[in-house]
């Protein structure tokens, strides 16, 4: 790369933001890697290269994957399991929801978009990956992230990507994380990474969930997703 813009930090306190230092979002078929719009299989490998290599790879889900909101999320969502368990000592901290959590967030249960870089500082997180997590929230949090750490951001977004990641691949669906899951297991035998594929350790610092006592008023926007309100059960599509 000639003119990497986008590299980890930490680039100090109000970096500056990338669509300033002329970073575009790639077209189809294209994925932006430290800025630059390049061929998704070269932004994958190094995305591969940095989770196999950087200190505590960690996964972070978003509400698209973690909620069952639609028909194509739950295949998703195994082809995300699928990823982790390919990578060595690979965690996944969810990001449930983005409502703030004050006066304090348990770090190592999940990560808050409010202040991300926390999670990453706490934890020590060296490289990670976003995925299913809303774009707004997404840049904010993954500018926050390369302003006050080190880490090594990569996104996997449905829709067009995202330009403070270190890495963005656009248009990212089931098949698409199965497809850079093979190109992870390609590097990690090439760089001579022995491994036996398993998944993630389960958190131990998230709460145990009684079903039996869900309230769905406690889901916010989520909670026909629930239980759903009287007349929606058939609902086929949006207004």
């Amino acid at each position: 790369m000639s003119d990497k813009k986008i590299v980890p930090g930490p680039a100090g306190y109000m970096p500056t933001p990338a669509v300033f230092m002329g970073v575009e979002l790639p077209p189809e078929g294209k994925a932006l890697l430290y800025g630059e719009i390049v061929d998704e299989e070269t932004a994958m490998r190094e995305a591969a290269k940095a989770m196999l290599t950087r200190a505590n790879p960690t996964i972070f889900p978003g509400p698209q994957v973690l909620w069952n909101w639609r028909d194509d999320v739950a295949d998703k969502a195994q082809a995300i399991l699928e990823l982790a368990s390919e990578i060595p000592n690979c965690r996944i901290i969810p990001m449930p929801d983005y409502r703030p959590k004050y006066p304090k967030i348990d770090p190592e249960a999940e990560i808050n978009p409010n202040h991300p870089n926390l999670t990453i500082l706490h934890n020590r997180i060296e490289a990670c990956i976003f995925v299913g997590v809303h774009c707004h929230y997404a840049n904010l949090s993954l500018r926050m992230i390369r302003a006050g750490t080190n880490c090594f951001t990569i996104a996997l977004c449905a829709f067009m990507g995202h330009e403070e990641a270190n890495v963005s691949i656009r248009d990212v669906h089931a098949d698409d994380i199965r497809r850079f899951k093979d190109v992870l297991v390609q590097v990690r035998n090439e760089l001579g990474i022995e491994w036996t594929p398993k998944p993630p350790p389960r958190n131990p610092s998230l709460p145990k969930e009684e079903w039996e006592n869900l309230n769905p008023l406690e889901y916010g926007e989520y909670m026909h997703l629930i239980i759903p309100r009287k007349g929606e059960e058939n609902v086929t599509e949006t207004e």
